[in-house]
């Protein structure tokens, strides 16, 4: 008997047990209490009216942080994707500008003719920072037009070779003459001049070629 009196009192016990779960369970699922708005104290409703201004404040921030976030990365993969579709720079430009060595410094035609000799042609940074020759004449003098070094075939920096007394490309073989003008294909264009001057500083400054181009008679491609 003691036994079955202890049985009985623990399935009491989780009776209990359970019949409070199941209480608790359907109170979640109950509805809320309908609120009457008319009772609302207009203090109250002045304190949400300010609370809701808050609120439309962080949100209108948290728009304009959104939107800028997206406009920064559509930007970032627009760029490049318009970029890709523009053909590379090969001369040209707008106004003069130095010619420059490899640091960025600007070059003078006295100090340049010191250290650079007759029949020497050397890599400067030109119009829109393409590298472009230098060329010393027979006389000890510049020649008056610059040769940008990018290959018309598929882009590649032409080479001078002295002994052969021309531009030879290493990627397909393409050649150029003295002046840039074609020798050897696959190039199918000259190499893009530009004007050398030298102003009142002693300065090199390279300048758009826009004229007729000297070697081939026509307009120059690179315009």
């Amino acid at each position: 008997k003691p036994i079955i009196q202890y049985n009985n009192i623990a399935t009491m016990k989780l009776f209990s047990v359970l019949s409070m779960a199941l209480f608790g369970s359907a109170a979640a699922f109950a509805p809320a209490p309908v609120v009457n708005s008319r009772a609302v104290a207009p203090v109250n409703m002045a304190a949400a009216d300010g609370e809701l201004y808050i609120d439309q404040n962080r949100r209108n921030l948290m728009n304009l942080i959104l939107v800028g976030s997206a406009a920064v990365t559509v930007g970032g993969l627009a760029v490049p994707y318009i970029l890709f579709f523009l053909p590379p720079s090969a001369g040209g430009g707008g106004a003069g500008i130095s010619a420059k060595d490899a640091l960025g410094n600007d070059l003078f035609e006295k100090e340049y003719l010191t250290t650079h000799r007759v029949g020497d042609h050397s890599l400067a940074q030109g119009l829109k920072g393409d590298a472009t020759y230098l060329i010393v004449k027979e006389d000890g003098t510049l020649e008056d037009f610059g040769l940008n070094a990018v290959c018309t075939h598929l882009g590649c920096v032409v080479p001078w070779s002295a002994p052969n007394n021309k531009f030879m490309c290493p990627c397909h073989g393409s050649q150029y003459s003295a002046t840039g003008a074609v020798v050897r294909g696959p190039a199918p264009l000259p190499l893009a001049l530009a004007h050398r001057t030298t102003d009142e500083a002693g300065t090199i400054i390279f300048s758009p070629w826009t004229e007729t181009d000297f070697r081939t008679e026509g307009k120059p491609w690179w315009m």
